[in-house]
């Protein structure tokens, strides 16, 4: 009869536990996600031109990139002591720690400790009924109240049935690298900003060069006006104007001046310093030659682009968060363990192995009824994966337009630059005649002040050119992917 108990015993247990296993394995399916955008990007940036694969910017060391020595120092400066890229660096070691917490639920978990208690069972219960009549020794009853002492090892440990747990850790192994790489895109950043930056100081030392260059020429011509005025070949209107004119240049100088004290301590802040002087050379700047850029073709762009690298990782963390939810709806199997010493006083802990205890326990569990919280977890996970996809996507479609706009616009301003270059010349060409003739009565003020305004003003743009011809080059190796390396 007993046997027959103990058969049905086991049988209801077997059953309870297969009902368990079979309902908690119906888990939803993930959504399955297609990148489309990856798979259809353009053989070419412009499809009037064919790209060489061999020949791509982007892959060249920012070293061998830049070539002028101060803004080579610049730039080793700021990526010592930069703080954006400090904090990045931090992102890295913080998720270097996600990894390390993931992989330890991987091993048991093992703990060592030590307990003393103390207990008095009520007479007229069962322990304590059973305690009074309980010896320990002949002639020795059970101690009231009893102590307890104990000492030993715990250990716990999540069976990886599923291996629910190997892929969290992949996904933070996933997310970690993305970190690396969101580090190489700020490296890449800090370098395009610090070049841009030097640059355009560049062109206002330049400007403010020329500035002070037309403030002589221009009290010149209030010299000479004022000289014409007393022998009559010219009005006090024609003073007072070439005055107002030397007021505004004289103005615009120190506007210019400000202009520099801003972009150094700009420069400064890239650099993680307070201000100080930034060491540079002007006298170069408008005969300096961009290097050439050669782009490569846009498949390069996925394994160039720290940005995009970075994107594609966050997609396979966020593919392998949705599995790891999914596997949440699984049972899981914990086995639990304990040994140690237990007594109720201290000097019977040596007596062994009347003292030693030991408990195991293993236990299957899965969820059965009000899942609510483990399916809000797959769905927010599910719906971050396809979040990680647009991203992903949006990320590679940047990146070819930024190249394209990059490529267009290095064509456009060299024609600019070259066509500004040659109304620079006819109009300095004009001034010397435009003051020649003045000083010979011959011509009006007006047309003086004209030439010296649109000869400036074409200056100004000339530099401003140059410093977009050279921006637009460090921008296109940014977009690249260069700078990092």
């Amino acid at each position: 009869m007993n046997t027959m108990e103990n058969s049905k015993t086991k049988n209801i247990i077997a059953a309870i536990a297969l009902s368990l296993v079979l309902a908690s394995c119906k888990a939803p399916m993930a959504t399955v996600i297609k990148d489309e955008v990856k798979e259809n990007i353009p053989q070419n940036f412009n499809q009037e031109e064919q790209q060489d694969a061999n020949n791509n910017s982007g892959t060249t060391p920012w070293r061998q990139f830049f070539t002028d020595p101060n803004l080579v120092s610049l730039i080793e400066t700021a990526l010592k002591n930069n703080q954006e890229l400090m904090i990045t660096l931090q992102e890295i070691e913080i998720a270097k720690s996600g990894v390390l917490a993931k992989k330890g639920r991987l091993t048991p978990t093992v703990s060592a400790g030590i307990g003393a208690g103390l207990k008095k069972a009520g007479r007229y219960t069962s322990e304590g009924a059973g305690d009074a009549t309980t010896q320990i020794e002949p002639g020795r009853e059970m101690p009231d109240p009893l102590g307890n002492f104990e000492g030993g090892l715990m250990a716990n440990w999540e069976i990886d049935i599923w291996k629910r747990l190997r892929t969290e850790k992949e996904s933070a192994v996933a997310h970690y690298l993305s970190t690396v790489e969101g580090k190489n895109f700020v490296l890449s950043n800090l370098i395009e900003e610090v070049a841009d930056n030097y640059y355009e100081l560049l062109a206002l030392d330049n400007q403010l060069d020329i500035i002070q260059q037309y403030i002589k020429l221009q009290q010149r011509a209030l010299e000479i006006s004022k000289i014409q005025k007393e022998a009559a070949a010219a009005t006090e209107l024609a003073v007072k104007k070439f005055e107002a004119e030397l007021a505004k240049s004289k103005a615009s100088e120190y506007t210019i001046r400000q202009q520099i004290t801003e972009k150094e301590n700009e420069i400064n802040a890239l650099l993680g310093r307070y201000p100080q002087p930034i060491v540079r050379t002007k006298e170069n700047f408008m005969s300096t030659i961009p290097p050439t850029v050669y782009t490569g073709i846009p498949s390069q762009l996925l394994a160039n682009r720290p940005d995009i690298k970075q994107a594609e990782l966050e997609l396979k963390a966020s593919k392998l968060d949705v599995e790891a939810a999914r596997k949440e709806f699984y049972p899981s199997l914990e086995i639990s363990a304990t040994l140690g010493l237990e007594a109720f006083k201290p000097s019977y802990l040596v007596k062994m192995p009347e003292s030693i205890a030991y408990n195991l326990v293993g236990e299957l569990a899965g969820p059965l009824i009000n899942k609510s919280a483990i399916k809000a977890n797959f769905q927010t996970a599910d719906a971050k994966q396809i979040q990680a996809l647009y991203e992903y996507d949006k990320t590679i479609l940047n990146a070819y337009l930024d190249v394209a706009n990059m490529m267009s616009k290095i064509k456009n301003i060299d024609q600019y630059y070259q066509l500004k270059s040659q109304e620079t010349k006819a109009l300095d060409q004009s001034i010397d005649i435009a003051n020649q003739l003045f000083r010979n009565s011959r011509a009006d003020y007006l047309e003086v002040l004209l030439n010296q305004r649109d000869a400036l003003d074409a200056k100004m743009e000339l530099i401003e050119a140059k410093q977009k011809q050279l921006s637009t080059v460090v921008d296109i190796y940014k977009s690249l992917g260069g700078g990092w390396k």
